[in-house]
């Protein structure tokens, strides 16, 4: 870390009475964000699992092209995490005069070095968010990430205020570890109005596994057109496994319409209110489970797992009778 971030790092925690002790781990080479794959991935999160014992927190620089991947990756590859892992970045580069690089760091560390969070976040622009909440939506701002469905976790003004109401916690007290098996075999496709079957049939064809279907409004796809739905049906009967995402940059994937339903009966999952990029990741890490079976697969991906989603609860009458129901209820509103 340049000196004059350290000394800035010392004044800030000085009159907290409170001390950072840091250690920097360099990669060589060092990586354009985009040219990022799932080893890299992998590598960062067992670097996390082998110095897990040393520290309190995590913070990972990163570029902030594909950092909402990366922040969603780990979130699921990180298993009972009890620990704050938190990437972060800069729009400018750091040895720029003028930058935002400094306060994106610092804030990062700050935040890592004094709270409990035990989350895989992402920190940019004074605000902390859940991981594989984010997605990036400006190129040219230092405002460059936001969290459509899922307010920030914490807000670092005067003072940091933290809405601990929010943080997700692993309901376990397993044993902290890093799954580096993700499934490469998976896909985004992004309907538009004249999409072709033949299209859907290529993109579907061996050896994908897994795909995020990117939808109309609350999740609809045309309901007219039978031949791009027997082209769904036909793969998912093949095993390929389906995520119904929104295109939109907010709100939830629902049933409430017939072109909604037309692809729940198709086979397809429903992604509810994920982003994109968590839905994709939590596709590699689920299809990598070689021990469970397809069904079982699709009921993972349909739970919330890291707070990645808000399980569609619509039409569920619960009593307090329903133990189960109950319990499932609360784990999708991360409430203890």
């Amino acid at each position: 870390m340049p000196t004059h971030l350290a000394d800035e790092l010392s004044k800030r925690l000085c009159k907290q009475n409170k001390r950072i002790v840091y250690t920097v781990l360099e990669y060589s080479p060092l990586l354009d964000s985009c040219n990022m794959t799932t080893d890299d991935w992998a590598t960062i999160g067992k670097d996390i699992e082998k110095h897990y014992e040393k520290y309190d927190g995590f913070v990972i620089l990163h570029g902030t092209d594909t950092m909402a991947y990366t922040a969603s990756a780990l979130s699921f590859m990180c298993e009972h995490l009890g620990k704050p892992v938190i990437l972060t970045g800069s729009q400018v580069p750091i040895y720029e005069m003028r930058n935002d690089g400094r306060d994106n760091l610092l804030g990062a560390l700050l935040i890592a070095g004094q709270f409990v969070i035990p989350e895989v976040c992402l920190y940019f622009h004074n605000k902390l968010y859940r991981g594989n909440r984010v997605t990036k939506v400006d190129s040219g701002s230092f405002n460059a990430f936001n969290s459509p469905n899922l307010a920030p976790l914490a807000i670092a003004e005067v003072d940091i205020k933290i809405n601990w109401d929010t943080v997700w916690r692993a309901n376990t007290t397993s044993r902290f570890r890093v799954s580096t098996q993700m499934n490469r075999n998976v896909g985004l496709l992004r309907l538009f109005p004249g999409i072709t079957a033949v299209t859907v049939k290529s993109f579907l064809q061996a050896p994908m596994e897994g795909i995020v279907l990117e939808t109309y409004g609350s999740g609809n796809a045309p309901d007219n057109r039978a031949d791009l739905l027997e082209e769904f049906r036909n793969a998912t009967e093949r095993g390929v496994i389906m995520v119904n995402c929104t295109q939109c940059l907010r709100g939830s994937v629902t049933t409430s319409y017939a072109t909604g339903k037309a692809l729940r009966d198709a086979g397809l999952v429903a992604g509810c209110d994920m982003t994109s990029e968590a839905a994709l990741c939590k596709l590699s890490y689920v299809l990598a489970r070689t021990d469970l079976s397809i069904e079982a697969k699709k009921k993972m991906l349909s739970q919330n797992l890291r707070g990645e989603m808000i399980a569609d609860l619509q039409g569920a009458k619960l009593t307090l009778s329903d133990g189960d129901d109950l319990d499932e209820a609360t784990k999708s509103l991360s409430i203890s």
